[in-house]
């Protein structure tokens, strides 16, 4: 019974949380610690770090990519992003300079036709965070 009370209590905060979010205007982003929220960011393409806008490049053109993992199935695990079939997901690495390996920065693409992705996030926390890109 205790973790009924629990779990509603839970609900009902999160429908408060996302209330006043949209009162306010505010976007909540996702966290590992709030995967149940749903909102997301944006982020222009503009507003992507120059190693992003090369990286979102090679995606459109198919590569080459510098990484060997590049293009790789991106589980979402974190189930941060929107629920989609296994493979539907990849992931390509966006370089920080400085960096002696991959680095925290990720831009993950979705959708059938890998060269035409339906949608595509970009995560500088190593998918802590998505925020989906927009042209």
């Amino acid at each position: 019974m205790l973790r009924k009370v629990a779990a509603r209590t839970s609900q009902f905060l999160l429908v408060c949380l996302m209330s006043a979010a949209a009162l306010s205007g505010t976007t909540l982003v996702h966290s590992r610690e709030t995967p149940a929220i749903s909102a997301q960011a944006t982020i222009s393409l503009a507003e992507l770090p120059a190693q992003g806008r090369q990286t979102y490049q090679l995606i459109l053109s198919g590569g080459p990519f510098p990484f060997e993992k590049d293009g790789v199935v991106f589980g979402n695990r974190e189930r941060i992003l929107p629920h989609q079939p296994r493979g539907f997901y990849r992931e390509y690495t966006v370089q920080t300079p400085g960096s002696r390996d991959r680095g925290a920065r990720r831009i993950v693409c979705g959708g059938r036709q890998i060269r035409a992705p339906e949608a595509c996030y970009y995560s500088q926390d190593h998918y802590a965070s998505f925020r989906r890109i927009v042209e």
